[in-house]
Parts: C-alpha cells; structure tokens; sequence
C-alpha cells in the first residue's frame, strides 16, 4: 500500500537514475544541489534523486523533472573546489508531486511506490523464474565477451554477490550501457514482471551490439595478422626472384622502362641506379617505400634531352610582337637582337632580360609574346612575398611532405629543357629566417653556374643553361645589387594619352566587345569618349585600369540589351556620367593660378610619374624649416640644403637675408598619406622657397624636376619619361629639366614632344629665371 505523502529535498540528476538497494557517487555543484545536500545533512540525510527531463538546465523547476525518483541516503560527503562528491544508496522509489522552492533548494511533495518482489502476488512464478535467470545468463554472457579471462569473476562480484533477485536487476541495469531514457523506464515499472522484461530487451540489445564489436576487433586484428603474413611472403618471394633471376612486380618495371627511356646524363644514371636498387630491397609497406618512388618518378619526368626547336625568323618573330603589343620599339629591338644572335650562333647562352616598369604596361603578356614568336613552351612563377629559399631550390628529402623547388616543378610542367621561364615580381622577394631567395636566384640566372643546377630535392646536376629567363619588376630598388648584375634591364615606360587610344582600339575594345558577347552595332566608343575615359576616369601608367573601365561600358550595355531598353549604339562623352557616375579626375581649378609659395614639381612612382606641388609658407617664428607631408629623409635634406643655398647667395638673388634670418618657413607636399622621397624634388622646392621669400607666384603652366646641390647646381635624375607624362596628362607643357638628362627626351613619343616646352638648365638661376618669366 502506498503511504502518506511526506516532503523530502530534491537532487536533480543530469545524467544518471539511482535505483533501490544501489550505492552510487555523486557529484554535486549547483548551488541549488549543494542547498538541497545541505538541507538532508540537518534532518535525516535522506533527500530525493531524480533525472532531469532536459540534461541543459541548469536550475530545472518541478516540471523540468520526471514523476519517479528515488529516496536516497547520504552515507558520506567529501567537500571538493567546486563542490562535494557524495555516495549515496538508494531506499525506495517514489513519486513526485507538487513542489516549492523553500530557501535556495526545491523541495517536494512525495508518494511511496510499492517495492518490488519475486513472488508479487497475481504474477505467474514460473515466467518470473525464468526471466530472472535469462537476465542473469545475458549480463553473464555480455561480461565474458568483454574481458573473456576475468568476466565471470566481475559477473560474480558486482551481480552475483547480491541476495535480492530485484537488487540484482537493479545493479544490472546501472552496470549496462543504457540512455537515459531508458534508465528511467526500468526505474518506473511498477510490477516486477514488467522491470524483467523491460530488462530483459535492454540486454538482448546489448549482447548483440558488444558481439557486433567483438567481432570487428577480430577482424580488425585478423587483417592486421593477414597484412603481416603477406609482408612475409612477400619478402620470400622477392628472396625466391632474386635467387632465380626473375623480375620484379609490373608497376617497379614500369618504373624501369621510363627511367631507361629518359637517357639520364652518366653522372645522373649512376645515382639513379643505386636509387632503384635501394628500391627494389624495400617492402611496398615501408614508410620509405614511396617516398623513394615519388624522386624515381620525378626523375624520369623530367626532359633531361627534350627540347623544342626555336623558330628564329626575325620577320615572324617581329610581326608577332607587333600583334601583341603597340609600341615599345627599343623593347623589340632588343629581344630580336637576342633571336639574331641565337640564329647564328644556337649554342649561345639565352640572355636574362629583366623588364622593369609600372603595373599595366605589358610585361608578362610581352614575356608571354616572346615565348610565341619563338615557338618555345612558356612558364610562369610569380615570386611575389616569396620569404624561403626552399621554394625556389626545393626541400631536402629527408624533410616530411618533401617537394621540387618551383624551378624543377615548372621543368617538368613544360617538359622541355628550354622554355621560356617568366620570374614574375623578381622585386617583390622577402628576406628573413628561412634565407634569402634572391640568393638562391644567383646561381639559378647565372650562366656560368646554372649548367648544373642542383635543386635539394633532386640532389642531381640539372642543365638550365637553355631555359629563357625573363624577370619583371615595378622598380629595381627591391632587387639585391649581386642579383641586378645578371640580368639585362630593359625599362617599359608608361604609355602617353595618343598610344593608349591605339592600344584600347586595337586590343582592349575589341576584348571587352567579345566579352561581354555584344554585336558591332550595340557596343561602339568615339575617340572623344576614349579620351575623356584616359583623360577623367583613369590616372595609370599602364592600360590596366583602362580596360577595366571599359569592360565596365560593356557589361553596362550588355545589361540594357538583355533588359531591352533603348539606347543609342555609339556611347559619347555625355553618356559616361550615367553609366560610370562622376569623373574620378579633374585638374584642380585652384592650380591653375599658384599662389606665391607654391611650385610644381615633378615625381616619380612605381604606377608612372605624377605632379608634385610643394608649397612653402613663412612664419614668423624662427623655427628655421619646418618639414611636413611625410616627407622622407632625403626630401628633407633637400629643403634645408636649398633654404641653406637660398641664404647664402641671397644679394644676388635679390633676397632679404635679414629676412631669411629672422622667419621661420615651413613647407608642405600635399597628400600627406603618401610617403614621398627622393632629390629630385630639390629644384622644386628652392622655387617654392624664392616664391614665399619673394611674395610672387611662379607660373603655374611650369613643373620641373632636378636635384639641387649646395652651391646651386642643377645634377640628373631618372624617370624623366614617366615625369613627362604626368606633366602632359595634367595638361602642364612647359618643363623643366637638368641639362645633363637632353638624352632622355628622345625617348618620348613624337606627338608628346611635339607638344611640349622643354627648358634645359644646369643652375638654379636658370630655373628661376624661366619658372618667373612671363610670356
């Protein structure tokens, strides 16, 4: 009979059900759990366990735990860190009523469930009797297929040492690896005929899942034994071959037969066979085994003899040049001197050519050319942020994951001994802890060296004596001194307004055009278009940013002809703001007038030349020069030694040296975010300080380039072309420049020079006297 309801603490459990008559530990540190041990420990150290119906919650309320539990009794508490570890035994089961949280625990009502008995009354003995010993030879059976040597005598201590048939079942199923779900529906059968059945699938499922891994860990252990058996077999059967003269398996004669097709030079051959020899001892299952193959497959891949058979007709070479790109004469030239010297003379060294110059003016596409027009294979490696010097020479094979350096890899892509090997971004290298890369390109360009290439991975003497280097770089200051002396530079300059409108009629229109898969008539651009796109939506040296913008015309008017709207074929000047938005660049109105102090100078950068106005300021203070605009540090020197120059050759300029004295000047290059330096903005800023000494403005239709030297001499600077440029693109046409550089204006294109008013000087008075005349 069931007794009256009594009140008891509660311990929610997350994971587990205690039964009747078992003793399990626990651990205990919820605040609300250590309140409710508490609590027990005062009256009567009995308290209630019973499982949460949701594992996550943390501080679960009467509805969060399911109707049955199990009245416990603490038999003792060990305080811990962060709680207290209990042992408990179970009691009786009971059920759960309403509950109330009394101080910091739950706390609830309770109803005694009957215990459970063999001879319950109204149960059939007979099949009570018989399932009590099923489950019993089931837990016995489960525990030998888990430790066949000690199962029984675990059986025996954990199952078999308990009096109570109902105790048995209870110990049976905590011991059993059950969900919780399950756990919980033993605990709640309220007849004993009921917990042996539910028992009795839970164990018939379980016996078949532990005999189900028994028998993978056989098999497992078993083909382990099969493996080993077969090692040993194999090893006596090779032993058997060798005694009687026979080959080897298909796949290592496979092997042989391309090695032997290769032609390997003597030295290489020499290796090689001592390799194959090593290879053929080893077992296939050796860690060595394949790592071993992998180098003899490399070996026998790569064109030890293969090569293509250049095409040196300098008229075929000259009219594929002149389809792939527009201009670059001098660039031409040279490499069709290269092909007329390899015609007459085959077994001379190819020459390393290093193109240097902005992004977008063409210098992997020419390498790309030059690959064509001599019918040789053409392989590409950019080095840009290359930091290890293995990715160049490779890894040594004792290293794991072991590989060629790129310059091997791109030998075997090409499968000839002579390509045309483009090194992009040769001034890109890094250099740090894992060595220095450009080192490593030392012997690689070096002709004397590089006729015995030795890449750490291959370890064999490889010939790149006939290999094409060409290197490309945006400036040569990135690239090491030792490095510069084995190449041949040849500089591609940026392209003027005249010879980017031939470029993007005879390449970069017709490309988009196919593109964007538009017909003739939908897609059409006027010259005066082509101008404003180079002119206001564009500021390059090169035509990268060009083609983009006219790609995005394309796709603009592909998206019309999809939707179909009307529109007019020919895109003009009025219809860019629509369809690309405002123009990106525009002459600033306020320099078209300069205000005194302020002077045009002319710079160079790795995207082309650009102008440069510095601007000079007095102030009152003598704070002799102040610098600003991130300016480096030889930008710097550069204005104090032309306010020290200015000082001392003020009489003849017409200076107040007193002034000079007692003023302070400060001077400025606008966009500050950019770092800036050089000396060729020496002149420049000289003029700026004159025009602010002076209070008279310079002409702003002038810029000029130079360095300036303490006794007033104007010396040479580099990059008058790019300067040039930017000059003629900001619509300036008037420029000043160090005598000693009249050698560069023959490189300017004809309508450039046309146009413009060059004024050569060797001494600041010079550039004075044309920066403040009036025409």
């Amino acid at each position: 009979m069931a007794t009256a309801p009594t009140t008891l603490p509660v311990l929610p459990l997350k994971n587990t059900v205690v039964y009747p008559g078992i003793v399990v530990p626990l651990a205990v540190g919820r605040p609300m759990s250590l309140a409710a041990v508490d609590a027990a420990m005062a009256h009567g150290r009995e308290l209630v366990a019973v499982a949460q119906r949701d594992a996550t919650a943390d501080q679960p309320d009467r509805a969060g735990l399911h109707d049955v539990g199990t009245v416990v009794r603490i038999t003792r508490i060990e305080q811990r860190d962060q709680g207290s570890q209990i042992i408990v035994q179970g009691v009786r089961r009971v059920r759960l009523g309403d509950g109330a949280v009394e101080g910091d625990h739950l706390r609830v009502a309770l109803t005694q469930l009957p215990a459970l008995e063999l001879d319950e009354a109204g149960a059939d003995s007979t099949a009570l009797t018989a399932l009590l010993r099923e489950n019993l030879e089931l837990a016995q059976r489960i525990a030998r297929l888990f430790d066949p040597d000690n199962g029984a005598q675990i059986y025996q201590q954990l199952v078999g040492s308990l009096p109570d048939p109902i105790t048995q079942m209870y110990r049976i199923a905590s011991l059993a690896n059950l969900s919780l779900e399950q756990e919980q529906g033993i605990l709640e059968c309220d007849t004993t005929l009921a917990l042996m059945q539910r028992l009795h699938a839970v164990l018939n499922q379980e016996l078949r899942v532990t005999e189900l891994r028994r028998q993978i860990s056989e098999q497992a252990r078993e083909g382990m034994e099969q493996q080993q058996r077969e090692h040993m077999l194999r090893q006596q059967k090779r032993a058997i071959e060798q005694a009687l003269g026979e080959t080897e398996d298909e796949d290592l004669q496979e092997l042989k037969d391309a090695l032997e097709q290769a032609k390997l030079p003597e030295p290489v051959q020499k290796e090689v066979e001592r390799e194959l020899k090593r290879l053929t001892r080893m077992s296939a299952n050796a860690a060595d085994y394949q790592v071993a193959r992998a180098y003899l497959e490399l070996v026998a891949e790569l064109p030890w003899h293969q090569h293509t058979e250049d095409q040196l007709d300098l008229a075929h070479a000259a009219q594929v040049l002149d389809e792939d790109h527009y201009g670059l004469d001098e660039i031409k030239a040279r490499i069709l001197e290269s092909l007329a010297v390899l015609r007459l003379n085959p077994s001379a060294n190819a020459p390393i050519l290093c193109l240097v110059g902005p992004p977008g003016v063409g210098k992997t596409s020419l390498g790309q050319s030059i690959a064509r027009a001599m019918g040789r294979k053409f392989e590409r490696l950019s080095l840009g942020g290359l930091h290890d010097e293995a990715e160049l020479r490779g890894h040594r094979r004792t290293y794991i994951g072991a590989m060629p350096g790129r310059i091997i890899q791109a030998i075997r892509r090409a499968g000839v001994t002579n390509p045309v090997l483009m090194l992009d971004e040769v001034d890109k290298i890094g250099r740090d802890f894992r060595g220095d890369p450009s080192a490593a390109l030392m012997e690689i360009l070096d002709p004397a060296q590089n006729r015995e290439f030795r890449d750490n991975y291959l370890n064999l003497p490889f010939d790149l004596s006939g290999v094409f280097f060409i290197t490309t770089a945006n400036t040569l200051e990135g690239i090491a001194r030792p490095l510069l002396d084995r190449m041949e530079i040849l500089e591609l300059s940026g392209y003027s307004d005249d010879e980017k409108q031939s470029i993007a009629r005879r390449y970069l229109i017709p490309r988009q055009h196919a593109q964007a898969g538009l017909a003739a008539e939908q897609f059409a651009i006027t010259d005066e278009t082509l101008h404003v796109l180079i002119r206001r939506y564009t500021r390059e040296a090169g035509v990268r940013e060009l083609e983009r913008v006219i790609g995005r015309l394309a796709r603009k008017r592909a998206r019309q002809v999809v939707a179909g709207e009307t529109f007019a074929g020919t895109i003009g000047p009025e219809d860019l703001v629509g369809m690309l938005g405002p123009e990106k660049f525009q002459r600033d109105p306020c320099r078209e007038t300069l205000t005194p102090g302020v002077a045009a100078g002319l710079a160079w950068t790795e995207v082309g030349g650009d102008v440069l106005y510095v601007e000079a300021a007095i102030t009152h203070k003598d704070e002799k020069v102040t610098l600003t605009g991130h300016l480096g540090q030889v930008m710097q020197e550069s204005a104090r030694a032309a306010r020290s120059y200015l000082w001392s050759v003020a009489e003849q300029l017409n200076l107040d040296r007193e002034y000079i004295e007692t003023h302070g000047i400060h001077v400025h290059v606008p966009e500050g975010a950019v770092p800036k330096d050089g000396p060729s903005a020496g002149v420049t800023m000289a003029t700026a300080l004159v025009s602010a000494y002076r209070h008279r403005p310079v002409r702003a239709d002038v810029a000029m380039t130079g360095e300036l030297t303490l006794s007033g001499l104007v010396l040479p600077v580099g990059g008058i072309k790019e300067k040039v440029l930017a000059a003629h693109r900001n619509g300036i046409r008037h420029v000043i420049l160090p005598r000693d550089n009249e050698a560069d204006l023959a490189k300017l294109p004809p309508a450039v020079r046309s146009e413009m008013r060059f004024t050569l000087v060797e001494h600041l008075d010079q550039v004075l006297e044309a920066a403040f005349a009036r025409d």
